[in-house]
């Protein structure tokens, strides 16, 4: 199979590197130089250091002009941007034959809309004819890069896609499983990084583990919520793109989101904690966005609204969990 992967960030990479021992596949740097120090040091020095490129990986530094008709040669197109970036890129792949998946976990900032949009929405604005979904779930581009055990989700409405994300990925380290709830993965995988950061934040003050295990539990709930309200399914929240994801981003120490909420706790500003991580933390850039499209929705979502308060500089890390546990008491289903 011929693999494209837009984007040489960690995750981008990490995915180039563990399918590049069994298939095609070139690997896209937007600025030209990066995909040159690529090429030439065979190793990702920014965002995996210490992690070899295969021999047999190809690394392109194209322009962005050229990117349908080189995506069109391919099987396979993986984009592996930021949520900011992938309307940008679905431009750029209008008229591409190949299917189309992201790896970006998030709503994007309000562009044609007073609420952002979940990728397949962006998608539908931008480049509806493409076949295109999500590769989701629980994974730190380092694991996967290293070969460690690791599950991921294929999520979209065409099964044609489901299965060219299973062949692509599925391997003895790393297993795929097909979804055709994109709505639901995608509102998982927008979530758990703003839960990260109000669990890095518990965790930073030292409220206990008991604290740990309430806030992501009721954040599961808070998740679903809004997932049901966009149409997702419930069951979905119960599997990797929800619940495994929000655990492994809410507990895990390569978390960039959950560190974010750490360094809160220790009195760092927002800019400090953001510039100290040297990734982008995407729970940052989503969380106003969450908001605003479940207000919009009329569903309640207290915790993801304190992170808000909390990043805005509206609340301390104290008032933030102050507000949470002062709430009034309401049944576990509410």
């Amino acid at each position: 199979m011929r693999i494209l992967v837009l984007g040489a960030g960690a995750w981008g990479t990490a995915l180039a590197i563990s399918a590049a021992p069994r298939h095609a596949v070139s690997l896209w740097a937007r600025d030209a130089q990066q995909a040159a120090a690529l090429a030439a040091q065979r190793e990702n020095t920014l965002y995996l250091p210490g992690i070899a490129l295969p021999d047999a990986l190809c690394v392109r530094g194209d322009p962005l002009a050229a990117l349908a008709p080189l995506a069109t040669a391919h099987d396979l197109v993986i984009i592996a941007t930021p949520m900011a970036g992938l309307r940008g890129l679905l431009v750029a792949l209008r008229g591409c034959k190949a299917p189309v998946a992201w790896l970006c976990k998030g709503f994007e900032a309000p562009v044609t809309q007073p609420w952002g949009l979940l990728g397949h929405e962006v998608q539908a604005e931008v480049a509806p004819d493409l076949m295109a979904g999500a590769l989701s779930g629980p994974s730190f581009a380092q694991e996967v890069a290293r070969g460690q055990p690791t599950a991921l989700v294929a999520a979209a409405a065409h099964p044609a896609l489901r299965q060219a994300l299973v062949d692509a990925f599925h391997s003895p380290s790393l297993r795929v499983y097909a979804n055709d709830d994109l709505v639901g993965v995608e509102v998982g995988g927008a979530v758990k990084n703003v839960l990260a950061i109000a669990t890095g934040l518990c965790d930073g003050l030292g409220l206990g583990l008991n604290a740990r295990a309430a806030l992501i539990t009721r954040g599961l709930a808070e998740m679903t919520r809004l997932g049901l309200a966009l149409g997702a399914r419930a069951d979905t929240f119960m599997g990797l793109g929800g619940l495994g994801d929000l655990v492994l981003t809410a507990t895990g120490d390569l978390s960039r989101n959950r560190r974010v909420g750490l360094l809160l706790a220790q009195g760092q500003t927002l800019q400090q904690a953001v510039a100290s991580l040297g990734h982008v933390a995407e729970g940052v850039y989503c969380a106003r966005t969450v908001v605003q499209r479940a207000r919009h929705l009329g569903v309640q979502m207290p915790i993801a609204e304190c992170v808000v308060g909390l990043l805005d500089g509206q609340l301390d890390a104290r008032a933030a969990v102050a507000a949470l546990m002062g709430r009034d008491p309401a049944p576990e289903t509410a």
